[in-house]
């Protein structure tokens, strides 16, 4: 009796023992989804580690992509992401252009990481036309080329590009109505997506939208980083921005591509 005993046990424990080998060595796919652009969808929790305390309520939409991917959302996807679960890793830097995340080596290392699966999503314009900074600076059809490099590149690697038009301003306005301020560029975006036969998502026009319907008032109060003084103790100035968000303003965003992934084809 004790000998069989002895040997069940020993064999309890062996099974135990490759099971949890088993698990181990399986592991969970995920599709990793690289947000590459700039400040205005860069995540500065990841990249500012005083931002609680210098930077706050600066946001960029990319810091609240990922909590927008629960188990519905991504079954909603299964078009462009193939597994259960998904990693936003985002890449974007503030101050950034086409021309300048690919001269800094930092496409090079997106690329590096690369897996087949995986999404690109490719957000720049913002500095792209800053003529009087020209380490940023590109045309637009200068702007088309670098677009081209990332998309090619991607596809090189087997994943997904994914082209997002800049997302838009809080100006200029003019009798009540928004206007485009990304101009060429916007129009550079979309006509290379059209070239390439790649997704596009236009957050231009529905940024525009939504700050116009909630009126210009409310989106530079509510949206954008205009701050009375003495509103947040690391402002005491006050500020006025109409390019950057809020962490209401980015959130809103973030729900706007997240509206433009689904729609995808």
């Amino acid at each position: 009796m004790k000998v069989a005993r002895k040997k069940f046990l020993t064999l309890a424990v062996m099974l135990l023992l490759c099971v949890g080998t088993m698990a181990f060595m399986i592991q969970e796919k995920v599709t990793k989804i690289y947000l590459i652009g700039d400040s205005t969808m860069m995540d500065y929790d990841k990249y500012r580690e005083d931002y609680l305390t210098s930077m706050y309520p600066l946001s960029g939409w990319g810091q609240f992509f990922q909590e927008l991917f629960d188990a519905e959302t991504v079954d909603a996807l299964g078009a462009l992401i193939q597994t259960d679960s998904v990693l936003v890793d985002n890449r974007a830097i503030g101050g950034r252009s086409t021309r300048s995340f690919f001269e800094e080596g930092r496409w090079a290392k997106v690329y590096q990481d690369l897996m087949p699966g995986d999404l690109v999503m490719i957000q720049f314009g913002h500095n792209d036309a800053t003529l009087e900074r020209p380490l940023r600076y590109v045309t637009p059809e200068a702007y088309k080329e670098f677009i081209r490099l990332y998309v090619n590149q991607s596809r090189e690697k087997g994943a997904i590009p994914i082209v997002i038009t800049p997302v838009s301003r809080n100006f200029p306005w003019k009798d009540g109505k928004l206007e485009n301020a990304h101009g060429d560029y916007y129009t550079a975006a979309v006509e290379v997506s059209e070239e390439l036969g790649v997704r596009m998502i236009d957050l231009t026009m529905s940024s525009m939208a939504l700050f116009q319907t909630k009126g210009e008032e409310f989106s530079a109060k509510n949206y954008f980083m205009n701050l009375e003084p003495g509103q947040y103790p690391n402002y005491p100035e006050g500020k006025t921005d109409n390019t950057h968000f809020v962490t209401e303003g980015a959130k809103q965003v973030a729900k706007l591509v997240m509206e433009g992934m689904k729609e995808l084809k």
